[in-house]
This record gives C-alpha cells, sequence and structure tokens, in this order.
C-alpha cells in the first residue's frame, strides 16, 4: 500500500506544473469570457463556457489533492450555476466579484507548488470573497468552508449514501493520458473512499504483457451524501472503453428513490492532465461531445527550455553549416558543392519549421488588456472603448512575454495621462467615452505594435517646461516637436503632479525604450495635441536566426535583415554632401535618397574599392541607402547578443558569426533609418518604392 501512496505522490509531482499551466490557461478564457459577457451578458454561449472553465479548474485540483482550490471554486461554480439557471442576473458589482474571484483562485494555483505564499490575510480576503458570493446564490446559513477538508464539500452531513464501484479499465487508458490512480484521487474529494481491491484476472502473462496497456480492473467503496451523477463524473474520460458499475449499498429513506446503477459511454479526452468533471455535470452533453471530434489530440505541451536548447543547437548547425558549405567550394569538387547546398536547403527547412514552433498570435497578450483596462477605467472614473486587431499576427512567444511588461506601462500611461474624463471630453466636444485601440501587423521583416488614444494628446510645452526644471534643455531653448517628445523617454521623467498608484513616481517611459531596445526593437511617439497620441513599436519577428544580405566595408562584415533590403544599385554619381561626415545623398530616378556611409561612421580606414555599392532599404515607410564595398549574398544569421562592452556601438542591434568563424555585425535598420531621416526630403517619406519611380539613373544590379 505504500508503494501506491508513493507512486501517486511521485506523479501528482511530476504532472503538477502541467495542471498549474492549464489552470492558468483556464483563469485567462474565464477572466476574458466575463469581459466579453459584460458587454453580451444574454449569451448563453459565452455563460455555459465560462461555467465549465471553473468546472474543470475545480476537478483538475480535485485530481491532485488541492482541496482549498476545490472548496472556494466550487462557490464560484455555484454562482455560475445559478446565473446559466437564470436566477442570478450579471451586474457590474458582479462581475467584479467574480473577477476578484479569479485572482484569488489564482494565488492558490501559485501557491499549490510553494504554500508558503498563502498568507492568513489571504484566507481572510478568500472567506469575505465567499460571504459576498452566498449573497447572490442565498446560500447565507451556510458555513464557510474555504479551507475544509475534501469530504466537506462532498458532505458528511444527513443523507450519505455508500456505494461500491466496480471499473475495468480499457488498455488506451494510459495512452490518452488518463491514470486510474487520479481517478481516485479525486474521488477522494467527493467523499469517503475505502477498501480499494484490485482484481488480478485480465492481467496477462508476463510473455505477453504490454507496458503501454492498462489491465487495471478494480473495486472499492465511497460513502458520500454526492449523487450518483457526481460519482459519475470522475470516470468521464475514461468511459468510451471503461466498463463501469455503481451500485448503492445501503438505499436512503422512502422519501429519496435509489438511483439504479448505469453504465453510460463518455468520451475519451486524452490530454496529459485531464478534467475528469469538465462534462458540465450534465449526461445530455455527453452524447454531443461525443460526436464532436477532440482536437486537443492533435497537441503536445512542450517545456520552453527544451525548444530553446533545440533552437539553439540549430543556431550552432546552420554556422557549421556556413563553415562546411565555405570549405566544399574552396575544393571545387561540384558533387561536394551540390551535396552542401542540399543540405543547407535542409537545415533552412528545419530552421523554419522549429521557429515556427515558438511562434503565436499576438492577440494572446492583447486580450489580457481586457481586464486591466476595465479596472484602471473604473479606478480613474473614465468611460473606455477598448479595442484591438491584428490579434492573428504571430510573434515569437519569448517576445510576447517580454514585451508584456512596457506595453502595459503604455497602456495604463494612456488610460491616466492620455484619456480624460467624460466632463473634460465633453467639454472639449468629443463623445464622453474615450477610445483605447492596440494593433499589430508584420511589416517589411518585423512587428509593428501601435497602441493608440483618441484623448488630449502630449502637451509639448509642459514637457518643455519640466525638461527646463530638471536642466534636460537649456532654459529658453526651444528644441523641435520631434525632440521634444523625446525627452519624455529620459530617466526619471514625469509631468504628473501627484503620485498615483498609476504614475508619478518618475519610472516608466525610459524603462519601455530601455526592454524595448534589449529586444532589438525601437519605439517611436507621434502626438497632436487635444486629438491624441499614437505609440509605435516595431520589434523583430524573432531573437534567434534571421535570413540576412551579408556586405562589407573594407574588412569589416555588416549584415542587414533581408526583408528589409528594396534593391542595390552602383552608385555611378558622386555623392552629395549633406552636412554630416556619415550622411550622404544621391538622386534616385528624380528623388534625394540619403546614404548612410559606414566607413565614416564607424572609422574604417581599409582602402577604398574600385566600385562601390549602395544597398536600398526601407523602414516603415522610409526608404535610404547604405554604401558598402561589397556584396556577398544571402546569409542564415544566427543572432548572438552584444557583450556589454558593446552595448554603445551605434546602431548595431546584435552580432552573428560567418563560416570562417569571423564575426559580422547585425545593423540596426530603424536606428540608421531614424539617422537618414534628418536630412531626407519629405517626399522621401511617403509609401512609394524607389523601384516603382519610372525614371532613373543609376543602374540597377
Amino acid at each position: 500500500m505504500s508503494t501506491t501512496n508513493n507512486d501517486d505522490q511521485s506523479f501528482i509531482l511530476e504532472a503538477l506544473p502541467v495542471f498549474i499551466a492549464e489552470a492558468n490557461e483556464q483563469l485567462t478564457s474565464l477572466e476574458d469570457l466575463l469581459l466579453q459577457l459584460e458587454e453580451d451578458p444574454e449569451n448563453r454561449g459565452l455563460l455555459d463556457e465560462l461555467f465549465r472553465c471553473a468546472h474543470t479548474i475545480k476537478g483538475s485540483a480535485g485530481i491532485f489533492g488541492l482541496h482549498q482550490v476545490v472548496a472556494f471554486t466550487h462557490h464560484v461554480e455555484t454562482l455560475l450555476d445559478q446565473m446559466r439557471e437564470g436566477d442570478v442576473t450579471l451586474s457590474p458589482s458582479l462581475s467584479t466579484l467574480l473577477l476578484q474571484c479569479g485572482d484569488a483562485i489564482s494565488h492558490l494555483i501559485e501557491a499549490a507548488s510553494n504554500p508558503q505564499l498563502d498568507l492568513p490575510e489571504h484566507e481572510q480576503e478568500r472567506k469575505i470573497l465567499v460571504n459576498q458570493l452566498q449573497t447572490y446564490t442565498g446560500d447565507s446559513h451556510a458555513d464557510n468552508r474555504v479551507e475544509s477538508s475534501p469530504t466537506d464539500i462532498a458532505g458528511t452531513q444527513s443523507g450519505e449514501q455508500e456505494w461500491c464501484i466496480l471499473a475495468a479499465f480499457g488498455q488506451d487508458t494510459f495512452r490518452n493520458g488518463m491514470d486510474p490512480i487520479s481517478i481516485l484521487t479525486y474521488l477522494e474529494s467527493v467523499g469517503t473512499v475505502s477498501n480499494v481491491q484490485c482484481k488480478l484476472d485480465r492481467i496477462p502473462e508476463l510473455g505477453a504483457l504490454d507496458a503501454e496497456s492498462c489491465f487495471i480492473s478494480l473495486r472499492c467503496f465511497i460513502t458520500t451524501n454526492a449523487g450518483l451523477e457526481k460519482i459519475e463524473s470522475a470516470f468521464s474520460f475514461v468511459r468510451e472503453e471503461c466498463e463501469l458499475q455503481i451500485t448503492p449499498l445501503n438505499p436512503p429513506a422512502a422519501s429519496e428513490p435509489p438511483q439504479p446503477s448505469t453504465e453510460v459511454a463518455i468520451p475519451t479526452n486524452p490530454v496529459a492532465v485531464a478534467d475528469p468533471t469538465s462534462t458540465d455535470a450534465a449526461p445530455k452533453s455527453n452524447k454531443a461531445k461525443a460526436a464532436v471530434p477532440n482536437e486537443e489530440s492533435r497537441f503536445i505541451r512542450v517545456q520552453a527550455d527544451r525548444l530553446d536548447t533545440v533552437i539553439n543547437l540549430l543556431g550552432e548547425l546552420v554556422v557549421a553549416s556556413a563553415g562546411a558549405e565555405m570549405l566544399a567550394r574552396q575544393t571545387r569538387q561540384n558533387a561536394l558543392i551540390e551535396a552542401n547546398l542540399n543540405m543547407a536547403r535542409l537545415i533552412e527547412e528545419i530552421r523554419n519549421g522549429t521557429l515556427q514552433l515558438r511562434m503565436v498570435p499576438i492577440g494572446e497578450a492583447f486580450s489580457r488588456f481586457r481586464r486591466v483596462v476595465r479596472d484602471t477605467a473604473n479606478s480613474l472614473g473614465k468611460d473606455v472603448n477598448f479595442e484591438f486587431f491584428g490579434g492573428e499576427t504571430e510573434l515569437d512567444k519569448s517576445m510576447v512575454e517580454k514585451i508584456s511588461d512596457p506595453m502595459m506601462h503604455l497602456v495604463r500611461n494612456a488610460l491616466d495621462h492620455g484619456l480624460e474624463s467624460p466632463e473634460e471630453r465633453i467639454a472639449a466636444g468629443k463623445s464622453a467615452q474615450g477610445m483605447l485601440r492596440l494593433s499589430a501587423k508584420h511589416e517589411t521583416g518585423s512587428i509593428l505594435i501601435r497602441i493608440e488614444d483618441d484623448g488630449r494628446g502630449i502637451r509639448r510645452q509642459k514637457v518643455l517646461a519640466r525638461a527646463w526644471e530638471r536642466g534636460l534643455v537649456e532654459k529658453g531653448v526651444t528644441p523641435s516637436d520631434a525632440e521634444i517628445l523625446k525627452l519624455i523617454f529620459a530617466p526619471g521623467f514625469s509631468t504628473a503632479e501627484q503620485v498615483t498608484n498609476l504614475s508619478g513616481r518618475g519610472v516608466g517611459m525610459d524603462v519601455v525604450r530601455s526592454n524595448i531596445e534589449a529586444l532589438r526593437g525601437s519605439v517611436q511617439i507621434t502626438s497632436v495635441e487635444g486629438y491624441g497620441t499614437q505609440i509605435n513599436i516595431r520589434l523583430p519577428l524573432t531573437l534567434a536566426i534571421i535570413d540576412g544580405f551579408l556586405v562589407s566595408v573594407g574588412e569589416s562584415k555588416f549584415i542587414l535583415p533581408l526583408e528589409s533590403v528594396v534593391e542595390v544599385i552602383e552608385t555611378g554619381v558622386p555623392l552629395l554632401n549633406s552636412g554630416r561626415p556619415s550622411v550622404s545623398c544621391v538622386e534616385l530616378r528624380g528623388r534625394v535618397l540619403p546614404v548612410i556611409n559606414l566607413r565614416q561612421m564607424y572609422s574604417i580606414n581599409d582602402p577604398l574599392p574600385q566600385r562601390a555599392s549602395t544597398v536600398v532599404v526601407q523602414s516603415g515607410t522610409q526608404y535610404y541607402g547604405i554604401a558598402v564595398d561589397h556584396l556577398m549574398g544571402q546569409h542564415q544569421t544566427v543572432i548572438k547578443p552584444m557583450g556589454r562592452i558593446f552595448k554603445s556601438l551605434q546602431c548595431i542591434s546584435g552580432s552573428s558569426i560567418l563560416g570562417n568563424g569571423e564575426v559580422a555585425l547585425i545593423l540596426d535598420i530603424f536606428a540608421l533609418g531614424e539617422m537618414a531621416a534628418e536630412h531626407a526630403e519629405p517626399s522621401n517619406t511617403t509609401n512609394h518604392s524607389p523601384r516603382e519611380a519610372t525614371t532613373s539613373r543609376a543602374q540597377t544590379i
């Protein structure tokens, strides 16, 4: 018996992180559904899905013996069930209460792996929430069994019933991700389980035994005042291939007719940690689910660090492949060159497929801000219409996680500083309800995330006055509008008159910019006073491997992201001096194209080539050129972070190791574009590509 307990504990310890991850996903869905239900209170589908989320969390927690989660979620589930029956109607105050309950469940789940996180004040908060829930359910006389044992929920009061359970599990039980021990563990949350016996008649001889097949057949007894339906729900995910018989042993009083034994087929749900109660506690839903193909069987959960290890090894493979290809070309053996090219092609396909595994829709991050906007707007007394677009745009999951905090600050900033109160908006001739919009889209090899509002905009004079006050700008000097807006990113800069929970502490926009730049991204602000503010965040699609365009200036090697390259031209006319040594201009098809001179920028003193080239690149809607000596073609680029000593290196976003062991620097296209924009004509920032022009005075290569 001790061996069984040890195996059970081992199973729980191994599977607990999976449960926590899945429970957090359910909580995210629960929060999102509540916010949708606020906008559409009559949507029964949303309400049913909301109930299922709470039901799944409760059932899965029971499998792991997390009795506090089961007990507290039980009260939430009771209220949601009454809402489904029409006895309780959703109101703003009730929605707030349910969101607070979701936070409490989230804390309990977090404490599942570290019980020390659950402090006495948290227990008291849960008791208060339970009392509030009971005012809606009418269960005001019920005791607050928030921290009770599992049998408190199942009930050990009057009306107890003893049942005999006979279960013969199907041979595919293990393959479908289920464990009979976990089902017994869940039954312990329903009542008192006793006299568990395993039958040996189904176990084959050792030679015919398949370790992946299940031959378990058992009998046990359970004493509970829960009904037959509750006991059946424990077996819901294995019933399709499980022979089950549940029989009452001591029939209740005549006023309570005995419930017959049953053998209802319920479809298997092969997930790693399944909820045995997610059949919506209703037999009629079982038949409906049986006809629907199980989509979850197509997915497998993989730890992020394992995937990161694979991608790191893939990066080393890309470097090794480039070295092998270079050596093959030096041998001038066509068969060897062809073999290496085929290998490089396969590695590229593996690279693309592997990187795709880490790509997730950014809408997953956007949806989290619905709750933030709701709560913050309520606390500020503002009416806000929150919209987001482009949620299907995919981004590396590691990027999504790292961009969440900067975006959180920008969203809160827009709500606090940007949007006015309803009274102020009406006085300004606007609608009482403000607009806050998030959007995302792919743009020239990067992703553009935009946060915009229709609020008061940035008051430049106020920013300038604070900059004079802090000595950031010499008193009396008035920089350009663009320079004034950049002052917002100065460390410790704030225009808030008083410290609040949201602003005024002098910590914010500088941290936002540094965090975004650490991801090889950029942030840019445009604002029209009285009409609103727009913040553009540009990020690379991935932090691991990109397709690059390799060039050289003297002996120095540089890499440009291939998707930003528009065309390459031979500079056949003298470069015109624009007043800055590292930026010149060239006439291209009737337009003046600013050209960055890397040789002058980085003080490269190698001899000049006989023929120079200019690579035309696109950054957003702007086009500019980069003067280079030699074109070395497409190159799979494994991005390596720059060492701390090189962090201040201008317009460089990373480095890469070439096949011959040399180091190439990856150019920051956006930073170079900002430098070029200072010398560009207004017409150069249109949406027209240089290759769309009708005349040409440069030779296209």
